[in-house]
């Protein structure tokens, strides 16, 4: 018999939540994106609802939404690591009360009393202890952050359906395009495509979020996700499972990278199976390099313990946290880790481990004072007519004290 049915998600995170850093020092791990939607945005569509709440660490809270669980509510209590699959998905429909999904020892969902989902709450931490445990296998998930990279292609497949949109075979109008596979390619509205624009989608599927605009020239080859509101700069040429979030501005080649929203790279230059966050700025001709020259995988710099790490990738670019900026000419090199609000403008390739608010120029490695740091984001957010609000400025300054080492 099918189980009650879950009208509100709980989110919380476990002991691997930190190999997530620096992304998800300024978020929280269901707002990473892969595929056409953040993780949080891709369970609320697999339920069909609106509801959610998350623990969060006491320093975003004034930035993120937080929610409450109330004593009537029927609670799935989520893990944001795994990913809605068809497998987890028929585990949940099944689930009962107190009964918990693992998977490789990892609670994967919950489903808790109405009474004990209040009580973690309040006291801000989930724990499965007492529930039944439903082992299952083959569940998507995330152990490191490359991952979102590995599984970004396949989940732009998945989240076609996720969409709602209708392919432009199905929607029967002309764009002044080159369209091939129109079964596979879908456009939302209000999306601009200027003359001599080319769309492959023989491998994989094109989606074309609203408001998006694909300047003249570009090269679009699937799986690829344009997000809300966001620019293809001319001639650009965008493939191999790229997401660009919402309100970005993207020019040049870039192949296997991750937008996260309001990041722009747009001029000429290279930039592969990366990973950016929000107010992310790369200056013209910056590249990244993403394969080693003895073809060797790549190793990088664990965010929390510095130590060396080897993730077993052969292509691996960059990952650049929030707010962090890049000069014009900047090479940055294989498994280049930079953490939150960094200004990097350096001859030659810079460190491969670039903590959070530091200074990188040619002749010095210091600390980007706060202030200045401050004053560029207000002026780029206020660009877009985003507010750098009081919570915000808070969250960024307890990162530069904690994080900034």
């Amino acid at each position: 018999m099918a189980s009650e049915k879950i009208n509100k998600l709980c989110f919380f995170t476990d002991e691997k939540a930190k190999n997530f850093h620096p992304l998800t020092l300024t978020r929280p791990v269901d707002d990473l994106r892969v595929g056409a939607y953040t993780i949080r945005e891709k369970w609320l569509r697999s339920f069909g609802i609106h509801r959610y709440s998350r623990l969060l660490p006491n320093y975003m809270k004034e930035v993120f939404q937080q929610g409450e669980v109330d004593r009537d509510d029927v609670i799935l209590w989520v893990n944001p690591r795994f990913l809605p699959s068809q497998i987890l998905m028929d585990a949940l429909e099944v689930l009962k009360e107190n009964q918990c999904i693992i998977f490789d020892g990892s609670c994967a969902a919950a489903k808790v009393t109405a009474d004990k989902s209040a009580e973690m709450f309040q006291k801000e931490k989930f724990s499965a202890d007492g529930l039944d445990e439903i082992v299952v296998k083959d569940l998507i998930h995330l152990e490191h952050l490359w991952d979102l990279l590995m599984l970004n292609a396949y989940e732009i497949e998945k989240d076609v359906t996720l969409s709602g949109l209708k392919s432009v075979a199905e929607l029967g109008h002309e764009f002044e395009a080159t369209i091939t596979h129109p079964e596979n390619t879908f456009i939302a509205e209000e999306v601009e495509l200027e003359p001599g624009v080319t769309l492959i989608a023989n491998k994989g599927p094109i989606v074309l979020m609203k408001g998006a605009c694909i300047e003249s020239g570009s090269i679009l080859k699937g799986p690829v996700v344009i997000g809300k509101g966001s620019t293809v700069k001319m001639g650009a040429r965008i493939s191999d499972g790229t997401t660009l979030g919402p309100v970005c501005k993207v020019g040049g080649e870039v192949m296997n990278c991750i937008f996260h929203s309001y990041s722009n790279k747009a001029h000429d230059g290279f930039t592969g199976n990366s990973l950016f966050g929000q107010w992310v700025n790369l200056g013209a001709d910056t590249n990244t390099s993403n394969l080693k020259n003895n073809y060797s995988t790549v190793r990088i710099t664990d965010w929390n313990t510095k130590q060396e790490t080897e993730t077993e990738q052969q292509f691996l670019g960059t990952i650049m946290a929030d707010h962090s900026k890049t000069a014009i000419n900047t090479m940055l090199n294989t498994g280049t880790v930079c953490g939150v609000s960094s200004n990097i403008f350096m001859s030659g390739f810079p460190p491969k481990y670039i903590p959070s608010f530091s200074w990188v120029g040619s002749e010095e490695y210091g600390v980007y004072k706060f202030d200045k740091a401050i004053e560029a984001m207000h002026s780029m957010m206020k660009r877009r007519d985003i507010p750098l609000s009081d919570g915000y400025k808070n969250m960024m300054e307890y990162i530069a004290e904690k994080d900034s080492k």
